[in-house]
């Protein structure tokens, strides 16, 4: 019997699909681990001095992506990386940045220089297959163009919008259903001439005004904060999403990302883009304040802070108050508003109110009550009450709420038109 050749039983090397960009890809354990699991043995490893020699070369033609790490240690040599970027995205591959403690500016500039995807290390479970599985996948058949013809999104540059910043001043006090149904009350305020309304998701690590009106969050966000520098109105518009060709949304980036990647510049840039364009401006913002959370309260006409009747919520009304006022910041504009009020018949609960009212220096102009469960269960089914449960009892305060905004609006917009 002839003995066979062994030379077919060679396995043929695999081709390389992706690379790993570091200085010591050593310091990033999970990224190989996590490289393994999604790629097998099809990538390969540079450091960032051989990087771009590579990326130049023919080989790099085979590759679909890269992924490059770095840790603060990095940051003094930021334009290396930027090169790197540079070489990577002339080869049209594109660019994955895990980064560990990378200060948020560091960030802001990659993303600009043309970070695709950004992932936090150490990596979160299966987040860097889920980022991969984004970079690799056909394009969706509905381009942003197409998405604006569908939503008949177009910049007029010629409002002057209301802005109206919602915070809730503890976690779990209603604040984003507030803002998504109040968006939804006002773009429907007026049949024969419904106004304009922007609804801007501000929560940028965990904003849920997508959830709330079943909207997907677009890679396209994160590429718009990131480079509102060279935003004019028709690319704010394309990045708005509508919802039933009534409420137009800026929703939260896709991925977790810094809650300090966006500056105060970037925040008013943002809010004047939608003013001009809106004739209202509801922003769901997060609990926490931030640097960039002077620019909203003095971008703002009205600032509704929602509480509720607890401790938690009366302390930092009072931690809120004192800042405000200690800094020279208008505090005047604020307008509290308490959920889940006592009923009508709870004596008990009104005297609470008032006692708590006093106690903080505050006046509770609004009342909200307790929607039940139909509240909860039309958030997760993406639909305003007004859509879903129009006799809800938070529903119609939340109407009420909103044909005062509008009725003093129209009235100061008829005082100023009045003058000239």
């Amino acid at each position: 019997m002839a003995k066979s050749s062994t030379a077919a039983l060679e396995p043929q090397p695999q081709p390389l699909v992706a690379c790993t960009i570091s200085r010591d890809v050593q310091n990033f354990d999970l990224l190989i681990e996590d490289m393994e699991a999604a790629l097998g043995e099809s990538w390969g490893d540079l450091s960032f001095t051989e990087a771009v020699a590579f990326l130049e070369q023919p080989d790099a033609g085979e590759l679909q992506f890269v992924a490059i790490a770095l840790d603060s240690g990095d940051e003094s040599d930021l334009s290396l990386i930027t090169d790197i970027i540079g070489a990577a995205k002339r080869r049209g591959l594109k660019v994955i940045l895990i980064a560990d403690e990378v200060s948020p500016s560091s960030l802001h500039q990659l993303l600009r220089e043309g970070g695709d995807e950004f992932v936090p290390y150490p990596l979160p479970e299966g987040e860097l297959s889920r980022a991969i599985q984004r970079l690799t996948a056909p394009p969706p058949p509905e381009d942003l163009p197409v998405a604006r013809e569908r939503t008949g999104l177009r910049a007029t540059d010629d409002r002057s919008g209301v802005v109206i910043p919602v915070q809730g001043l503890a976690g779990g006090v209603g604040a984003t259903t507030l803002a998504v149904n109040l968006a939804w009350e006002l773009a429907n305020i007026d049949k024969t001439d419904p106004p304009r309304v922007c609804l801007l998701d501000f929560g940028f690590q965990f904003g849920s005004v997508a959830t709330y009106l079943d909207l997907p969050r677009r890679e396209t966000v994160l590429e718009f904060l990131t480079n509102t520098d060279g935003m004019d109105s028709d690319s704010f518009m394309a990045t708005l999403l509508g919802f039933n060709q009534k409420l137009h949304v800026l929703t939260a980036p896709a991925d977790l990302v810094p809650l300090d990647l966006v500056g105060a510049r970037d925040v008013e840039r943002i809010i004047e883009m939608a003013r001009i364009n809106f004739d209202y401006v509801v922003i769901d913002l997060p609990s926490t304040m931030v640097d960039w959370s002077e620019a909203v309260l003095n971008a703002a006409h009205v600032f509704f802070a929602v509480v509720t009747l607890d401790m938690r919520s009366a302390q930092n009304a009072l931690r809120l108050k004192r800042a405000l006022t200690s800094e020279g910041l208008p505090f005047g504009k604020m307008r509290f508003i308490l959920n889940h009020a006592p009923g009508f018949t709870d004596l008990s609960g009104k005297a609470r109110v008032k006692r708590l009212a006093e106690s903080l220096g505050i006046s509770i102009e609004v009342l909200l009550p307790d929607g039940g469960r139909q509240v909860g269960q039309q958030n997760d089914h993406g639909l305003p009450l007004g859509e879903g449960a129009p006799k809800n009892a938070l529903r119609k305060e939340i109407a009420k709420l909103a044909k005062s905004v509008h009725e003093v609006n129209t009235a100061e917009t008829g005082k100023k038109k009045a003058r000239a």
